[in-house]
């Protein structure tokens, strides 16, 4: 009985292949793009793991300086003479020719527990025994990935190289000898680690070295990983969204297949069939299909990830410098995320219909109109809930901060706007019915209200993609706009030059001062360690460029002055909102070293603290400051003219000297690739609900019939009836695009002054782009109308025989 009840109910499908379709797709669409995320984050983590662990970030504690300090080759002695077994790391930042890479220096004879040193290659003597004097004795040796080398140029000062495979990309290892010449920092270390098996007999740290601090290994290396936090938060983010919007899909046509099989089910029942089987068989057939959808699913799902991921580590590279491989592995982990997710999903989409199923009185006759009239009276419940989940998100986003907040505010608001979409509709109908004048457009009001139900849950996905394309557009206009503006500012100087050596940065500040009309501006800077985070700081000198041009958001009196005066500091808006600062307080740079903040200035695409001094007081203060890079200021027409000339004069490849417009095109470029990702999921999204809305129209034609058969009856014309109905849809896109508006807003708003905020650090103003309004809303109603496309068609075509036949029966 169970097999033959069962295949009974797969034989709806059968004559109903649209819903199946329609089930199908949206749930693997949903699954595929929720997939799609999770596979680009799994790849992302999977690649900050593998480096952490090669680097040996996660195999051991650290010792870190505290605020302010740093550790120099005495501590790491006293160290090890009272007991402690540590091994030095250095880390910095090194140049080979025009690109720039991650150093670590280490001690190969005293190493700490790295992953990738049992498997990078040495070299070794003629007996064939390891040669370890050949990477420790001078010219020395640096070990990179062989991608990293290729990288590299050929003509450029570089120590012997050893490539590996097992080393991160754009990192070098080396011994901690050649580093600290290569960094040119001899006393200074970045951490110390800390090997197994201690001693028992060891002074206490606070004695030896109370200026360290102990930093657990599973705290020590996530910095990447926290760091990108808000970058994969915010794709899960895209890929709820997504999901949610498919499951509009799948709820529609699940209720659907549910409300035309009562009579089967009432069959079924007087034959004997108990509620419980019943409702376990259409579980099973739930379960089959969401496996089925789910599988293809995982597999559009990986062709999504396997195309954006490259653009997704530019992204994490430019952004975070964090390097993601470009490949894409089947992990178990995003698999069974997917098919959990496929399950779990079509579980939510068809528990209102089971319960529904399972309340309702089996004998109650299958009714279009009466699931019509208790959608109607749900208008107003699911208002409610809506408006308690947007009171919710207002609560969580006062009273609490951090990432997780921002975007529970986002989830809130946006699923308690779309709940409260229906009522919305419902009310803005009603008042369109008063302007109706004649018989047609009254009916064609009223019978838009009848359809309401049907379509609200395409209607509320619909709203949903939409506000989403307008939020996260405007979010990623306004940064562009702003980021243009930055540059126009921070880009100041006509031509940027890096040259070899400090000698011949010495040259060239002397050869440029015998110009008319030009000037150079060095770019030096130092680094240090703050409040447990790297701090740059840059020197500069007392020049008019900075005075009209820096971005300064907000400053005491006469701060430009002061800075020349060596008297204070300007810090970028990432540490002054890291810590709480604000022009007038004192930023401790080291035990005997503070300054007063006499500004703020805006630092856009930095994740980093990062300060600005006097290039005199930053010289006394740091040994060793690099003077290879500068700014030149000189007339516009004599840009390319100097340009050659100093390319001939010192032999600088052509990527070392540059002017201001290759650099902003280049900036630009690298902005515009960031957000390929985020255009294409916001593309995806749209067309998802763009499905939706195709799918309920499709799903929903056989129970238009009995409304449209008595007013074809009364003299309305095939062909006018698909018109109206065209028109029908196009109304409702129409006003749920016009309800979308203020929730995108809403959401730009969101991302701009609260996840931007607590992402980066920094705040963006926000911008409004009415044009760009005008062009969604006009995608929305090309989307409305090709959803409508072929309903009205089928409209227009059909036999004038299917329509007498709604007479002939009882329906």
């Amino acid at each position: 009985m169970i097999r033959a009840a069962f295949l009974t109910l797969l034989s709806h499908w059968r004559r109903h292949p649209l819903q199946l379709v329609a089930i199908l797709v949206g749930l693997a669409l949903s699954t595929g793009l929720w997939s799609a995320v999770q596979a680009i984050n799994a790849e992302a983590r999977a690649s900050y793991a593998r480096a952490a662990a090669q680097l040996g970030q996660t195999q051991a504690d650290h010792l870190m300086p505290r605020a302010g300090r740093q550790i120099t080759v005495s501590d790491y002695i006293a160290l090890r003479r009272a007991g402690w077994l540590v091994a030095p790391v250095l880390e910095g930042r090194v140049r080979f020719g025009s690109q720039g890479y991650d150093l670590m220096g280490i001690d190969l004879l005293n190493p700490p527990p790295l992953a990738l040193m049992e498997a990078t290659p040495v070299t070794t003597d003629e007996s064939g025994d390891a040669d370890v004097s050949v990477t420790l004795l001078p010219p020395g040796q640096i070990f990179l990935h062989s991608d990293t080398a290729a990288t590299i140029d050929p003509e450029s000062d570089v120590p012997p190289i050893v490539t590996s495979p097992d080393i991160p990309r754009g990192t070098v290892i080396a011994d901690i000898a050649l580093a600290s010449r290569l960094l040119e920092t001899p006393d200074r270390l970045t951490r110390l680690v800390i090997l197994p098996d201690q001693p028992v007999k060891r002074g206490p740290l606070a004695d030896v070295a109370p200026h360290l601090v102990r930093i657990a290994a599973d705290e020590a290396g996530t910095a990447t990983e926290r760091l990108t936090d808000s970058f994969h938060l915010n794709l899960t983010a895209f890929g709820l969204l997504s999901f949610a919007v498919g499951l509009f899909i799948v709820q529609g046509s699940v209720a659907l297949g549910m409300e035309q099989r009562r009579g089967l089910f009432r069959t079924l029942r007087s034959l004997g069939v108990p509620m419980p089987t019943l409702m376990a068989l259409l579980a099973a057939e739930l379960v089959l299909m969401a496996f089925v959808a789910g599988t293809l699913g995982l597999i559009l799902g990986y062709g999504i990830a396997a195309a954006l991921l490259p653009d997704v580590s530019a992204t994490l590279t430019g952004l975070y410098g964090a390097s993601v491989d470009g490949s894409l592995t089947l992990r178990p982990a995003w698999i069974l995320s997917g098919l959990a997710m496929a399950l779990g999903g079509a579980a939510l989409a068809a528990a209102r219909a089971f319960y529904a199923l399972w309340s309702m009185p089996i004998l109650t006759a299958p009714a279009a109109g009466g699931r019509i009239m208790r959608a109607e009276r749900s208008f107003a419940f699911l208002a409610m809930v809506g408006a308690a989940m947007i009171l919710g998100a207002v609560l969580i986003v006062w009273q609490f901060d951090g990432l997780l907040a921002g975007f529970l505010f986002l989830g809130g608001f946006m699923l308690g706007a779309a709940l409260l979409l229906p009522l919305s509709l419902a009310l803005l109908l009603r008042l369109g019915a008063r302007t109706a004048k004649g018989p047609v457009a009254e009916w064609l009001w009223a019978d838009t209200r009848a359809q309401l139900p049907g379509l609200s849950l395409a209607l509320m996905a619909l709203m949903l993609a939409l506000a989403a394309n307008v939020g996260v557009g405007t979010m990623v206009s306004s940064f562009r706009l702003t980021f243009v503006g930055w540059l126009d500012q921070r880009l100041a100087a006509e031509i940027y030059v890096t040259v070899d050596t400090d000698e011949q940065g010495a040259a060239l500040t002397e050869w440029i001062a015998q110009r008319d009309g030009a000037r150079a501006l060095p770019i030096r800077w130092h680094d240090i360690i703050h409040q447990e985070a790297p701090l740059r700081i840059y020197g500069i000198l007392d020049d008019r460029t900075y005075r009209d041009n820096w971005p300064i958001l907000s400053s005491i009196d006469g701060v430009w002055d002061s800075l020349a005066e060596g008297r204070s500091i300007l810090i970028n808006e990432q540490l002054a909102r890291k810590h709480g600062y604000v022009p007038g307080d004192t930023l401790q740079l080291s035990n005997n070293w503070q300054m007063t903040i006499a500004g703020i200035y805006s630092d856009y695409g930095n994740p980093n603290g990062q300060a600005i001094l006097s290039l005199p007081l930053l010289l006394q203060r740091a040994d060793n400051v690099p003077n290879r890079q500068f700014g030149l200021r000189l007339p516009q027409d004599e840009v390319a003219a100097l340009i050659q000339e100093i390319r001939t004069r010192y032999d600088l490849p052509p990527e070392r000297v540059a002017d201001q417009s290759t650099i902003k095109a280049q900036s630009l470029s690298i902005f515009d690739r960031t957000f390929v990702i985020t255009d294409a999921l916001n593309v995806l999204t749209l067309g998802v609900a763009a499905f939706a809305m195709l799918t309920s129209l499709l799903t929903l034609w056989g129970q238009r019939l009995p409304q449209l058969a008595p007013v074809w009856a009364m003299g309305i014309t095939r062909r006018q009836l698909a018109r109206l109905d065209m028109l029908r849809s196009l109304l409702l896109a129409a006003l749920t695009a016009c309800l979308a508006l203020p929730l995108g807003l809403a959401l730009a708003w969101t991302l701009l002054a609260v996840i931007n905020v607590e992402a980066f650090g920094w705040r963006l103003p926000m911008y409004l782009f009415p044009t760009d309004w005008a062009r969604l809303f006009v995608f929305a109603l090309l989307a409305a109308a090709l959803a409508a496309l072929l309903p009205a068609r089928r409209l227009a075509r059909l036999s004038p025989s299917e329509l007498l036949k709604v007479f002939a029966n009882e329906r």
